[in-house]
């Protein structure tokens, strides 16, 4: 029985939605065994951050070093890493253990508005994260920040994703989310040669809390299944999608996506062809 493995670089979010468990759910809907390697725990809910704490980089270097000596990951992807010492303490063990399925959720803000990663630490994203990633998958503001430039249309999106490209990253998916769109929601792709644009509607929820880290994740377990950048990028796609269609409603703020919707779906697809 061949085993996909996937590993999570990133924080924990005491509410479910976001970070690590976000992305064990997501791995484990996609069919991918799923292992973690905590940055930060954070106090949240769906009203937004209450607190976060970060562990020392040693604790940080442990956990991979663990993970590097018996359960080689297929794919990797980080997430909230909150300061330039622990990214470039999770860079070296990547560098070191050769880990080459990379995804970089450059995780920065909070949807309440609460930053997660320090301002000196986008810096080291670029310096050391970014030239070891085979796709990066920033949302607008995100890309704004590591491009250095206001995004505003999808030209603009064109442009981040190139820059982000140029800093190392072999493929960068620059989300539309936060674009106006008219009533579509369009993700540039970027391959360093050419563009992908994967569209879809707009929903109108607020409860998208912890979209990115979704996306990412199962982003991350396609690429641990042997898929290219660009199908799992899809696959991405349509399941962050039912994620949002398929909503909770649980929480008073901005709530969680619906993890299971994507996997439910695709028994109902199957049960309906027999």
């Amino acid at each position: 029985m061949n085993v996909y493995k996937a590993l999570t670089i990133a924080g924990s979010d005491s509410g479910g939605g976001a970070g690590i468990q976000a992305d064990l759910k997501t791995f484990q809907e996609l069919g991918v065994y799923g292992m973690s390697a905590l940055t930060a725990v954070t106090a949240q809910n769906t009203l937004g951050v209450q607190g976060v704490y970060p562990l020392d980089p040693e604790a940080v270097a442990q956990q991979l070093d663990s993970i590097g000596e018996d359960l080689t990951p297929d794919a990797v992807k980080t997430g909230m890493l909150f300061s330039g010492e622990i990214i470039r303490t999770a860079a070296e063990k990547i560098r070191q253990y050769g880990w080459n399925n990379l995804v970089v959720d450059p995780v920065m803000v909070a949807k309440g508005g609460s930053s997660l990663l320090q301002r000196e630490a986008v810096q080291s994203l670029i310096r050391h994260l970014l030239p070891l990633a085979l796709v990066t998958t920033p949302n607008i503001p995100e890309a704004e920040i590591i491009a250095d430039m206001t995004i505003a249309s999808l030209t603009d999106c064109e442009e981040a994703a190139k820059r982000i490209a140029q800093m190392g990253s072999r493929h960068v998916v620059v989300k539309g989310g936060h674009g106006s769109g008219n009533g579509v929601v369009t993700d540039v792709m970027y391959d360093g040669d050419h563009f992908i644009y994967m569209e879809s509607p707009r929903i109108d929820t607020r409860h998208t809390h912890g979209t990115g880290c979704t996306y990412s994740a199962a982003l991350t377990a396609e690429l641990a299944k042997g898929h290219s950048a660009e199908e799992a990028a899809r696959t991405a796609k349509a399941f962050i999608r039912a994620a949002i269609e398929d909503g909770l409603g649980i929480g008073s703020g901005h709530g969680p996506t619906n993890h299971f919707a994507y996997g439910r779906r695709l028994r109902a697809e199957g049960s309906e062809k027999r």
